[in-house]
């Protein structure tokens, strides 16, 4: 099935990192779904989101799974590179963990029933005592970088703002932290589960535990490539939308996690018969990826925006939130997806 409209590009290269909120590219790819709609999708896996960001704002990619607050870091330069990106559609909200070392889980009693504040105290009651301690994110702009640093913050505003965090590519998490580089990280699934199956880490909370339930990854573009390819990306967000509505109904996850595994999302070994709680805990995070609507919201970035201020110490100054937000969001491409 073609489209009604011309579309002003039909070849498409698609970024993104291995996280289970890539899997609505992933799943349209496989079904079909970008070839319904005129489209032929080239899947790119990025090895760091700063290497998707760049290859993304110079045109190497059409288009990207992308973190939020990318978004309003490049509408005002924060990037050092100054080139808009927006997003017609949000691919996951508020889905991160933030995961400690087994031995240090089990130094300082930490466990499952601990509240966020109560595991907070007890790291930063740890370091007040002069012991080192290696936290990591996966990007200076994202929710991961300000879960981590409001988690801190509710035993200690003042060590929340001073501490060092390291930054790397989700998929080396798992690779840090058995190599002893790091104690703890904060990052999207599947690499927490990974990383507790292994046995060298716990999740001791969520981010639905710590910040309000704003987008986390986006669907991206420039926005020069938005305003030269509307038709295009009205299909592209169209053939999207209709994997995430497939996979929130699917019944029979067998193929879509052989698809992960395929593409090295998931590395390790779950099934219905091996680490069962785990398996059905993933399929319930793909199933609910974006609760109701996958439309951007402006107060989401608004909210980028006020972390950004607080935790990175940039501009804009707040009156301009607003405004900064709206110019990040193609509402009425999502619109145009939608009712297609």
């Amino acid at each position: 099935m073609l489209p009604a409209v011309a579309l002003e590009k039909t070849e498409l290269q698609l970024g993104y990192i291995p996280l289970l909120d890539c899997v609505a590219l992933l799943w349209a790819k496989q079904r079909g779904f970008f070839t319904e709609n005129g489209l032929e999708v080239n899947l790119i896996k990025e090895a760091s989101w700063a290497s998707l960001r760049d290859r993304l704002a110079f045109g190497l990619l059409d288009a990207a799974h992308c973190l939020s607050a990318m978004l309003p870091a490049a509408a005002i330069g924060a990037d050092q590179i100054g080139i808009p990106l927006q997003t017609p559609l949000v691919l996951s909200e508020n889905r991160a963990f933030i995961s400690i070392s087994q031995k240090l889980c089990y130094q300082l009693n930490i466990d499952s029933h601990d509240s966020a504040e109560s595991s907070a105290q007890k790291i930063v009651e740890y370091i007040h005592n002069n012991h080192p301690l290696s936290l990591a994110h996966v990007f200076q702009y994202s929710i991961h970088h300000y879960c981590l640093r409001e988690w801190l913050a509710l035993a200690s505003p003042e060590l929340a703002q001073s501490i060092q965090l390291k930054i790397l590519p989700p998929p080396y998490m798992v690779e840090a932290i058995s190599n002893h580089l790091i104690d703890g990280f904060c990052v999207g699934e599947p690499w927490n589960t990974q990383a507790e199956i292994q046995g060298l880490s716990h999740m001791v909370c969520s981010s639905q535990q710590i910040i309000p339930s704003v987008a986390d990854k986006v669907l991206a573009v420039t926005q020069d490539w938005a305003r030269q390819h509307p038709n295009t990306l009205i299909a592209l967000s169209r053939a999207i939308l209709k994997a995430q509505q497939e996979l929130r109904e699917l019944q029979d996850f067998r193929q879509v996690w052989q698809m992960l595994v395929e593409f090295d999302v998931i590395q390790f070994p779950c099934s219905a018969e091996i680490h069962v709680e785990k398996y059905f805990s993933i399929q319930k995070i793909i199933r609910n990826l974006v609760q109701d609507s996958a439309e951007p919201k402006v107060e989401d970035f608004e909210w980028l925006f006020q972390q950004m201020h607080k935790w990175n110490d940039l501009e804009p100054k707040p009156s301009t939130y607003l405004k900064q937000a709206q110019h990040c969001i193609l509402g009425s491409i999502y619109q145009a997806a939608q009712a297609s």
